[in-house]
């Protein structure tokens, strides 16, 4: 992914979403990819130098693996400094774009890991629709063993252990939802890793039925509704509607009234944001509203006037939500 520069127009998703998206749709209904879809990337407030990053394979079959993001004063500390919290990350890009590496995810790293401070480790998973989901769950599901497994000695060294949080963007708070519920069932297996709550920022999600911030932004410039139809039809299983359990997860929730109570009984705390400019708003409020009546323990934390993914987009709001994060952390 290159930065964008002044001489490069961005493609209205409205007009062109397979463009916007840095694709083509063939015939037979395959995509070809073209390029990562530009986006702005503000360099302005640049904190890579309070961080420092390493990367590390998970599988290497499956082509997956992992960034290391810690603050940089760590490295220099002689005395003997507290571990910090552990921030596993899922970044967004609806399951088919983007990576651990795209420009635009490494200011909210160094923001999470400095702000925090905690150490973050942002995993890559598999994209659709060449691995449909749940192949990225499952990815997701596999980093969390290799780092209870095989940790890398900046893990072992500066990270605890007994204090760890499952966050992710977009697509990836889609992923911290579906990941979280199974790691809930399996908890016992992922000691000495112990997970304290879940944090969904602007979470992904779908279904066939449009919401009133679906119809009210249906030619929003970040995602429309149609780049939302096309990710979930290049995503979900084959023959799989945005009814689907992984998109819609009050599909799943009315199908099994006590999908949570695991979640409940570890005590685990859960965190979802979104705004006013981002049409998937009134899922992601609905889905807090949901989980309060099943007695999770949830907050709800929306903003006006931003848009989706601002957080990895504007510095001051990756800051905004660092230290929300931060306020989650420090009552756990």
């Amino acid at each position: 992914m290159s930065d964008q520069n002044s001489e490069t127009m961005p493609i209205d998703p409205n007009v062109d979403p397979y463009g916007c998206l840095g694709m083509v749709r063939n015939s037979d209904g395959s995509i070809t990819r073209l390029q990562e879809p530009l986006v702005p990337v503000d360099t302005s407030n640049d904190l890579s130098h309070l961080v420092f990053t390493k990367d590390i394979s998970i599988n290497s079959s499956k082509n997956t693996w992992a960034r290391i993001i810690l603050p940089r004063e760590l490295l220099h500390s002689t005395t003997n400094t507290p571990k910090l919290p552990l921030v596993i990350y899922f970044h967004g890009g609806g399951f088919i774009v983007a990576t651990v590496d795209t420009p635009v995810f490494q200011g909210l790293y160094a923001s999470i890991a400095s702000e925090i401070p905690a150490v973050v480790v942002s995993i890559e998973y598999r994209q659709a629709p060449e691995h449909r989901l749940p192949a990225a769950y499952d990815d997701c599901m596999e980093a969390l063993h290799w780092i209870k497994t095989k940790p890398d000695e900046l893990l072992s060294n500066h990270a605890d252990f007994s204090k760890c949080f499952l966050m992710g963007t977009s697509a990836g708070g889609n992923v911290v939802y579906h990941v979280g519920l199974r790691a809930a069932e399996s908890w016992d297996n992922l000691k000495p890793l112990e997970i304290k709550g879940l944090i969904l920022n602007q979470p992904f999600f779908g279904g066939i039925e449009r919401t009133q911030s679906e119809v009210r932004l249906v030619n929003d410039n970040m995602l429309p509704p149609i780049i939302s139809d096309i990710m979930w039809d290049l995503g979900l299983p084959e023959g799989a509607d945005r009814d689907h359990e992984y998109s819609n997860p009050m599909v799943g929730i009315e199908s099994n009234p006590n999908l949570f109570d695991q979640v409940k009984l570890l005590g685990w705390k859960m965190l979802v944001t979104g705004c006013d400019g981002d049409p998937l708003i009134d899922r992601q409020v609905d889905l807090v509203r949901v989980l309060k009546e099943l007695g999770v323990q949830v907050e709800g934390s929306f903003t006006q006037g931003a848009y989706h993914g601002s957080e990895v987009v504007d510095p001051l709001k990756a800051k905004e939500f660092s230290l929300l994060v931060k306020e989650l952390i420090s009552h756990v």
